[in-house]
C-alpha cells in the first residue's frame, strides 16, 4: 500500500489564474511608471524587450530562472535608456518592481483551492514548487505550507529533476512516497513521473490530453476533489 509523506504543489494555474494576475500587475506598474517615469514607460509600452531580456540572461547566467531578477534587471536598462542616471534607473526600477510584485500576489483563488489546501495540510507535508514568483504568505496561503520551492531557488524549472528532487530532499521524503500536483503535463506531470512520484493532473479547463503527452496517475476537474484523489493513492 502506497503511503503518501509528501504533497508538492503547483501553484500558478494550479491554485489561480495566472495570466489575468499577471495582467493586473502589468496594468499597475504601468500605470506607476506613468505617473513617477514617463519617459521609461514610453520605451517599456513601445519596445521590444527581448534584447533587455537577453542582456539580462547574459549578465547573470545562473539567474536566467529568477523571474524577479530579470524583471528588475529589464526595468533598470529601459530607465537607463530613457536618459535616467545608474542610481536613478536602479531606485525607479526597484520600487516599480515592488508595484508589480504586490500586484502579482494579489489572486483570485479558483473555487475550493483555500478549503482544499486546509483539508490535505491536516494530514500531511505542503510544499509549493512552482516556476514562477509567487509568495506563499504574501498570497495568504503560508499557514498551509511547510515551505516554498520556486525555480530561482534551484537555478533551473520544471520539468528539470532537479526541481523535483530539492523538493524531495527538502521534504526529507523518497519519491515513492510523494505525490506531485499541477495543472502542466509536461512541467508538472512528466517532470514528477521522471522522478518516480506519483501525480495528480489538476485539469479544471477540461484540457484533452493528447496521445503523446504523459498520463497522470489521477486527474481531478474539481479541486474539491483533491482530497479524495490523495486517499485513493494511499489505497492503492
Amino acid at each position: 500500500m502506497t503511503r503518501i509523506r509528501l504533497i508538492t504543489l503547483d501553484l500558478d494555474n494550479t491554485l489561480w489564474n495566472v495570466d489575468s494576475t499577471i495582467r493586473r500587475a502589468e496594468a499597475s506598474l504601468r500605470a506607476w511608471l506613468g505617473e513617477h517615469a514617463p519617459a521609461a514607460l514610453q520605451i517599456y509600452a513601445e519596445t521590444d524587450l527581448t534584447e533587455f531580456r537577453q542582456r539580462a540572461v547574459e549578465h547573470a547566467p545562473d539567474k536566467r530562472h529568477d523571474l524577479s531578477y530579470l524583471r528588475v534587471f529589464v526595468l533598470t536598462e529601459v530607465c537607463v535608456a530613457a536618459g535616467y542616471s545608474a542610481s536613478e534607473a536602479s531606485t525607479i526600477a526597484e520600487n516599480a518592481f515592488a508595484v508589480f510584485f504586490e500586484g502579482r500576489n494579489q489572486v483570485d483563488f479558483y473555487t475550493g483551492a483555500k478549503e482544499m489546501l486546509a483539508t490535505l495540510s491536516q494530514d500531511y507535508p505542503l510544499l509549493a514548487l512552482t516556476n514562477g514568483n509567487a509568495n506563499v504568505d504574501r498570497v495568504g496561503i503560508g499557514q498551509y505550507f511547510q515551505g516554498a520551492i520556486c525555480s530561482a531557488d534551484v537555478g533551473a524549472s520544471k520539468p528539470d529533476a532537479e526541481m523535483f528532487n530539492a523538493a524531495l530532499k527538502y521534504g526529507d521524503c523518497n519519491a515513492v512516497d510523494a505525490v506531485h500536483v499541477g495543472d502542466n503535463l509536461i512541467d508538472d506531470i512528466q517532470g514528477a513521473k521522471a522522478v518516480g512520484m506519483h501525480t495528480i493532473w489538476v485539469n479544471l479547463t477540461a484540457q484533452e490530453r493528447r496521445h503523446d503527452e504523459p498520463m497522470a496517475d489521477i486527474e481531478i476537474k474539481h479541486l474539491n476533489d483533491m482530497p479524495a484523489a490523495v486517499a485513493e493513492l494511499n489505497n492503492r
